[in-house]
């Protein structure tokens, strides 16, 4: 966890760290079998491939969107509270990949106390797979 600046020194354009996560057969598995998720192209490599004619094990959606969120609450830390969220996914993932978790602040509100930050998983072409916003609250305003 980073320490964020105090929010009279943030400014929109200002980066959040980049988490970088490799996708693997086993995290997605869980994962899927802890949301009773049972589409067989997030376990079954043989269906997914010869049959659904993916490149390999697709990721699951929510776990992306849970990486972004973890990315913002990483960031405000104990500084502050996530008090909104939300993502797309607009391009699949794969067991295999390695993605990266990017962010920047794009609005501050001195008076509330609220930054909305910009965030989205690249792929390892840079691709953006799942953009997303988060608002976060720091300090006690």
């Amino acid at each position: 966890m980073t320490a964020v600046p105090d929010l009279s020194c943030l400014e929109p354009g200002q980066e959040l760290p980049v988490r970088e996560f490799k996708a693997e057969t086993v995290q997605l598995f869980l994962y899927n079998a802890a949301l009773w998720n049972a589409d067989r192209i997030h376990f079954d490599e043989p269906y997914t491939t010869r049959t659904e004619t993916y490149p390999a094990l697709v990721m699951a959606g929510p776990l992306l969107g849970d990486w972004l969120a973890q990315a913002a609450n990483d960031w405000v830390g104990a500084a502050g509270r996530l008090c909104s969220f939300e993502y797309s996914n607009r391009r699949a993932c794969y067991v295999g990949d390695t993605l990266r978790s990017v962010g920047k602040v794009r609005s501050v509100d001195a008076a509330t106390g609220e930054v909305v930050l910009e965030l989205a998983i690249l792929n390892q072409k840079d691709e953006v797979t799942t953009p997303g916003t988060a608002v976060v609250r720091i300090g006690s305003v």
